[in-house]
C-alpha cells in the first residue's frame, strides 16, 4: 500500500473515529456537565490512557514495528511472527501483576496524579474505586497495540485504525445503560471503558486471523531480540508520549484549581485532538513502517520525499485548523455542547482553553513526521532526550501560569502549546546536524501559500462569527444550523484560497488519481 493510500485510510478510519469521539464527549457533556463528577470520570480514565500512551501504542509500538519489518524483510514471516508472538508473551506477563499491583495501590496513585482531591473524602473515594474499575483497560488495549503494529508492518492499515470506532460505540452505549438503569454516569462510563478494550482486543484479533498471523501466547523467552525491544522501549516511552506526559501535569496542576478545571481543558483537549488525531496520527501511522522500510534499504531519496509529503499533507489541514480553532472556538461550544449540564459559563471557559491549544496543532502534527525519521534509523534516546528538555520546560510554565497568575486552567494550555514549539524546534535541529532531514523544494514553495490561504480562511471567518453570534445562543435548531453555516464558510474560503494561491495543486492530485487507477 502507497504512502498517500495508506494516509488516506488511517485518516478516513480515523475521521470516523473522532467525530464518533466528538458525539461520545458531547453527550458527556450533557450527562456529567463540567463539575466534580466529570472531574472525577476524567482523571480516573486518564490513568490507563497514560499507561497506554507511553509504553503500549508509544513505546512498543515505535520499537516493535521498525524490528518486526526489518524481520519480514530479512528473515521472513516465520521468524518475524515467532518474535510477535514472544513480544505478546513478555507484555502479558509483565502487565498482569503491573495491573494488580495499580489497582492495590490505587489510592497512593491517586494522591500522585490528582493531589488536590485529597482533602476531600467522599470525591477522592469515587476517584480510586473508578480508577480500579478503569485501569484492567491498559491490558486489553496493549494487546490491541502490538496486533495493529504487526497489520501495519504488513500493510494493513484499516483494522487498526477502525478499533476506536469499537471503543467510541461502547461508550455511548455505556451512558444509554446508565440512563437505562439508572446508575451513575461516571460509573457506567468507567465499566464502558474497560469493556470497550475487549471489544477491540477481539475485533483485531478477529483481523489479525483473516491476514494469516495466528498470535500466541507462549512461555516467554528473553531473545536478543527481545533484550533490544526492551532497550529501545525504554527511551520510547518518554519520546512518543509528550502529548500524555504534559496532560499528566496539566491534570495535577488543574486539580489544585477550582471545580469545573479538569473539565475544561479535557472538552478543550478532545476538540484540539480532532484534527491532531485525524492528520498527526494518520501520517505517523502510515509513515513508520513505509520510513523503515526505505531506511534497511538504504534509499535516501525516497526517504526525503516520503519525509517531505507527510510535513505538507499535515500542513494542509493543521494550519487552517489551528487558526479556525484559535479564532473561533466559542461557537463550537455554544451551538452543540450547551445544554444539560453544560452551560454557557461553561462553553466560555472550555473555548478559552482551546483557544490556547490550537496553535499548537501544526506542531504537534509535524512532530509525528519528525520522530518517526528517528524511529525509522531505531534511535530511541535522542527524542527520549529532547522530550526531557521539552517536559521539564512544560512542567514550571504550567505551574507558574496557572497558580500565580490570574491564567488559571488557561495557563496550563498555554505551557503545553509553547513546550510543543519547543519540541519541534529541538526535534528539527537535531535531525538537520544528522543529515536526515532534507526537505524538499515542493515543500518549502508550498508551505508558506498554504499559511496565506489559512489567513485569508481566519480573514473571512471573523466577522462572519461577530455576525452569527447572537444565534449561537439560541435554541438548538437555530445554532446548529449557524454553526454548520460558519464552518461551511471556512471551508469554501479555504478550499478557493489554498487552490488560488497554489498552496494546492488541483492536476496533482488528479495525476496521482489517474496512475492509481492504472
Amino acid at each position: 500500500m502507497s504512502f498517500a493510500r495508506a494516509t488516506a485510510t488511517v485518516g478516513g478510519l480515523t475521521l470516523i473515529s473522532r467525530v464518533g469521539g466528538f458525539v461520545r464527549d458531547l453527550l458527556t457533556a450533557w450527562v456529567l456537565g463540567a463539575g466534580v463528577a466529570a472531574d472525577i470520570f476524567i482523571v480516573a480514565q486518564r490513568l490507563p490512557n497514560y499507561f497506554r500512551s507511553m509504553f503500549a501504542e508509544g513505546a512498543f509500538t515505535v520499537s516493535f514495528v521498525p524490528m518486526y519489518a526489518a524481520d519480514l524483510k530479512a528473515r521472513g514471516r516465520g521468524p518475524a511472527d515467532e518474535f510477535a508472538d514472544q513480544a505478546l508473551s513478555f507484555m502479558v506477563m509483565v502487565l498482569l501483576p503491573i495491573t494488580a499491583l495499580v489497582m492495590i495501590a490505587m489510592p497512593w496513585v491517586m494522591l500522585g496524579l490528582a493531589s488536590g482531591y485529597a482533602d476531600r473524602p467522599t470525591e477522592f473515594g469515587r476517584l480510586v474505586e473508578l480508577g480500579r474499575i478503569t485501569f484492567p483497560y491498559l491490558v486489553f488495549i496493549s494487546i490491541t497495540a502490538l496486533q495493529t503494529g504487526v497489520l501495519n508492518a504488513l500493510g494493513r492499515f484499516g483494522p487498526g485504525a477502525a478499533a476506536p470506532i469499537a471503543f467510541n460505540i461502547c461508550m455511548i452505549a455505556a451512558l444509554g445503560c446508565t440512563a437505562w438503569l439508572r446508575l451513575e454516569a461516571n460509573l457506567g462510563q468507567a465499566w464502558g471503558l474497560t469493556i470497550s478494550g475487549m471489544v477491540q482486543m477481539v475485533w483485531l484479533a478477529y483481523s489479525c486471523h483473516r491476514a494469516g498471523v495466528h498470535l500466541r501466547i507462549t512461555w516467554p523467552r528473553l531473545t536478543p531480540d527481545l533484550r533490544r525491544l526492551f532497550r529501545q522501549m525504554v527511551p520510547g516511552a518518554i519520546s512518543a508520549s509528550v502529548i500524555q506526559i504534559n496532560l499528566i501535569i496539566g491534570t495535577h496542576v488543574a486539580s489544585l484549581l477550582p471545580s469545573g478545571s479538569i473539565s475544561y481543558l479535557y472538552y478543550a483537549d478532545r476538540l484540539n485532538q480532532l484534527p491532531l488525531g485525524v492528520i498527526g496520527i494518520a501520517i505517523g501511522t502510515a509513515l513508520l513502517p513505509t520510513l523503515s522500510r526505505h531506511v534497511q534499504a538504504g534509499e535516501r531519496d525516497a526517504i526525503d520525499h516520503h519525509v517531505s509529503r507527510g510535513i505538507e499533507f499535515g500542513l494542509i489541514l493543521a494550519l487552517p485548523a489551528a487558526f479556525a480553532l484559535g479564532l473561533v472556538p466559542e461557537p463550537i461550544y455554544k451551538a452543540l455542547f450547551h445544554g444539560g449540564r453544560f452551560g454557557l459559563a461553561e462553553a466560555h471557559q472550555t473555548a478559552l482553553a482551546l483557544a490556547v491549544y490550537a496553535p499548537g496543532i501544526p506542531a504537534y502534527v509535524a512532530s509525528k513526521v519528525l520522530t518517526a525519521i528517528y524511529f525509522a534509523h531505531q534511535d530511541t534516546r535522542t527524542p527520549m532526550r529532547i522530550a526531557i528538555a521539552t517536559l521539564v520546560g512544560n512542567m514550571a510554565l504550567a505551574t507558574v501560569l496557572a497558580l500565580y497568575t490570574p491564567l488559571g486552567h488557561v495557563g496550563i494550555a498555554l505551557a503545553s502549546t509553547i513546550t510543543a514549539w519547543g519540541n519541534i524546534t529541538l526535534l528539527s535541529l537535531s535531525l538537520a546536524r544528522r543529515g536526515w532531514l532534507r526537505l524538499d523544494r515542493q515543500l518549502m514553495v508550498r508551505a508558506p501559500r498554504i499559511l496565506l490561504a489559512s489567513v485569508i480562511m481566519a480573514a473571512c471567518l471573523l466577522p462572519l462569527a461577530h455576525v452569527l453570534d447572537p444565534y449561537f445562543e439560541g435554541a438548538v435548531w437555530v445554532r446548529v444550523p449557524a454553526l454548520a453555516g460558519l464552518v461551511a464558510a471556512g471551508l469554501a474560503a479555504y478550499g478557493v484560497a489554498v487552490v488560488a494561491v497554489r498552496g494546492v495543486v488541483v492536476t496533482d492530485f488528479l495525476a496521482r488519481i489517474r496512475r492509481r487507477r492504472k
